[in-house]
């Protein structure tokens, strides 16, 4: 599974941005996809998922309430809205793939073995 991530750029707080996942050469079915963040001087951190099978979301606490995961079949793309943006935000987003992740395993991105390149998300003050 090829990922392009897609949507980043540089807005003010309190602005909204939505974040494309598109996979190429194979579908998303039955694989779980995740977006993390890597903020400049910082290790890459969990930001949220979505199960293919089910469709359960789950997300870091630093965005619940402002982030949304959802996904298109028909589109093979997951997007990643983002609401009320604060500079804390900043950061490359990825998004990543596996094939039916244990739930314990969810939130890390070793259990992730397809990703994206990454869009730079920039929350100006």
């Amino acid at each position: 599974v090829q990922l392009q991530a897609s949507g980043g750029g540089l807005v003010q707080a309190g602005d909204s941005l939505r974040l494309s996942c598109a996979a190429s050469g194979h579908t998303f079915s039955g694989h779980d996809v995740g977006w993390f963040r890597q903020a400049p001087g910082k290790e890459r951190e969990f930001v949220t998922a979505i199960r293919w099978r089910g469709g359960r979301t789950y997300y870091a606490d630093s965005v619940k309430g402002r982030f949304t995961i959802s996904r298109d079949y028909a589109k093979n793309t997951v997007y990643l809205q983002m609401n009320s943006l604060k500079p804390e935000d900043t950061a490359v987003y990825y998004c990543a793939a596996a094939y039916a992740i244990e739930s314990r395993s969810l939130y890390s991105d070793y259990a992730y073995n397809y990703w994206g390149q990454g869009t730079l998300v920039t929350v100006s003050s």
